[in-house]
């Protein structure tokens, strides 16, 4: 019986040990990990279970079909169009980053490419940051 135990959870865990990983780092330097690629143009890295990271191209951009969620658009230094659509965007993500920084859990971010948590003088920094822009662009909805 121990025998069938253990070579069912031998065959239960064998897919994880296969199991693909993607690593990429967004614009706000938040690091995130998927067994799924990212957007297309998004330049990610391939993580093997045994440790090691195989960096991966972006994907070409091919026709894609019509899909009704947008994908976010690429990180750039050119101006975005003030839309609604675009505002709207800009407020959802201050309304989440805030909740974020008041909450009691560690906020990590990426600086020189190692994750480091931000300390209480760094966090209020954050705060104040995001309520001036959350009443520069949010506060006429």
């Amino acid at each position: 019986m121990r025998r069938l135990t253990i070579a069912v959870a031998l065959l239960l865990l064998a897919p994880a040990a296969l199991a693909q990983v993607y690593k990429w780092t967004d614009a706000h330097g938040t690091v995130h990990y998927s067994e799924t690629p990212p957007a297309q143009g998004v330049h990610y890295s391939q993580l093997n279970t045994a440790g090691s990271a195989n960096a991966a191209a972006p994907q070409p951009a091919a026709s894609k079909p019509e899909s009704s969620t947008p994908e976010p658009a690429p990180a750039s230094s050119a101006p975005i169009a003030d839309t609604p659509e675009n505002r709207a965007a800009l407020c959802a993500s201050l309304t989440s980053n805030l909740a974020l920084l008041n909450g009691k859990a560690p906020v990590v971010r990426q600086e020189g490419g190692a994750p480091k948590a931000l300390d209480d003088a760094q966090r209020k920094q954050e705060i104040a940051s995001a309520n001036a822009q959350y009443a520069q662009y949010c506060s006429g909805k």
